[in-house]
């Protein structure tokens, strides 16, 4: 499979919403690359999962993993949680869709503790974002692909507005 054919089936792919999850059509142990947009529209987000999966050992990772979520599962899973730490696309979408938003009343609750910002993001997430995933046959495919999505080569998708690619200096 060539990263030209991942990126067209992930043009294709189905839409699903943060609000649906869990996703029982997402593999619980596999590698993958997928994209996030917001409600209006905005391409936010792609990302990959399954740095440790191989054509060689995917069989392997599934027998042993005992039906727990691995991957690109738990990597959707992690973001739809809305928990910032260790996700730096949670910690995106609060820095720059979730805390501009904010009233300064709101924001005197997140400084007094009575009013936390994972939930903010959760909801935020929930309400509004939907993901497109693809399977890949290994993380490095996933990873290339991801790059690719980045630096705009996905025309249909444009950059993403949370991760683009690194600019040429």
């Amino acid at each position: 499979m060539t990263e030209a054919s991942v990126l067209d089936r992930l043009a294709a792919a189905e839409v699903f919403r943060f609000a649906d999850w869990p996703n029982e059509d997402v593999p619980r142990v596999t590698a993958g690359v997928y994209a996030i947009w917001d409600d209006d529209g905005t391409f936010l987000y792609v990302g990959m999962s399954g740095e440790k999966v191989t054509s060689e050992n995917i069989l392997k990772r599934r027998a042993e993993s005992n039906g727990k979520r691995l991957d690109l599962s738990r990597r959707l899973a992690q973001h739809a949680s809305g928990r910032r730490s260790g996700d730096q696309f949670c910690v995106y979408v609060c820095d720059r869709l979730v805390i501009p938003k904010l009233t300064p009343t709101q924001l005197d609750r997140v400084g007094d503790g009575q009013l936390k910002l994972d939930d903010e993001t959760k909801k935020y997430i929930r309400n509004r974002l939907s993901y497109r995933f693809v399977e890949t046959k290994s993380g490095d495919e996933a990873l290339r692909c991801e790059s690719k999505i980045k630096n705009g080569e996905l025309e249909t998708f444009g950059v993403p507005f949370l991760n683009p690619g690194k600019s040429p200096t």
